[in-house]
């Protein structure tokens, strides 16, 4: 199956709203087309965060019209940006909410990992039930898991603090199933892949603003809006790359506090 994941939009009611000095709905709208440029067959688009910037259902409604382009259908999570409460506004009637996505070979499991009014992570115990419970149920299929929230060090200092609070309890869970192949991930506007134990870990670039790899403070990076693809096989194994847009210049708003 192929999976796009798009994450950290950050749009705004207006939809010439911009963050940091970027215009988001034009750089989602952008990472959209390139979607749809180098991707066919699309099983999956996953929104993994921060899809508004403030929580209003506007803004939602407007990703859903970008995202809607894309012939597949769709599965968010909330991150520390958005309001749920709207989210379900705009996603009533849908299946855009519910956690746990079959394919013939795999399961993906989505998790929230919000601290409601607070920037760091945290998954209660209700959250890591639905967890071990989705992957017990999983029969033989391989399983991915995704949340907003990085559970291990990225290299950032300053993102440090604002990562998954109590990463060990999810951990806990994870390493007593081999079947789980894959943890995907937003939140830190960057690209990550690394493993632990087996299991592949990845985060991806923002459709906007991105963060500087390696920072010790907060720091804008020069690379360019983006995404990731993800092919997995029914095997197991998990085929995945980061695609940016070209030709987006902006300068940097420092002014704006607490992205």
């Amino acid at each position: 199956m192929l999976l796009v994941q798009l994450s950290d939009s950050h749009l705004f009611a207006e939809a010439d709203g911009r963050l940091l000095g970027m215009a988001t709905r034009d750089s989602l709208r952008r990472v959209v087309d390139q979607v749809l440029e180098e991707q066919s067959c699309i099983d999956l688009v996953l929104a993994t965060g921060d899809l508004s910037q403030d929580g209003s259902a506007a803004s939602y409604r407007g990703f859903a019209e970008e995202a809607s382009r894309i012939p597949a259908p769709s599965r968010w999570f909330p991150g520390n940006h958005d309001d749920v409460p709207a989210m379900r506004e705009v996603c009533a009637g849908t299946s855009m909410l519910e956690p746990i996505v079959d394919f013939p070979h795999w399961r993906l499991v989505l998790l929230d990992s919000t601290i409601e009014g607070a920037v760091p992570g945290f998954f209660p115990s209700e959250q890591l039930a639905l967890l071990e419970e989705a992957i017990e149920g999983a029969g033989e299929r391989h399983v991915l898991v995704s949340f907003h929230h990085h559970p291990v060090s990225i290299g950032c200092a300053w993102m440090e603090p604002i990562g998954v609070r109590n990463a060990e309890a999810l951990f806990a869970v994870l390493d007593r199933y081999p079947q789980v192949r894959a943890l995907l991930w937003g939140h830190v506007h960057q690209e990550f892949d690394q493993s632990r134990n087996g299991v592949r870990l990845l985060a991806s670039p923002s459709t906007c603003v991105q963060f500087a790899p390696g920072s010790e403070d907060f720091s804008v990076g020069s690379e360019a809006p983006g995404y990731r693809w993800l092919r997995l096989t029914r095997d197991g194994r998990v085929e995945t790359g980061v695609s940016r847009v070209i030709g987006i210049a902006f300068e940097v708003d420092y002014s704006v506090k607490g992205y």
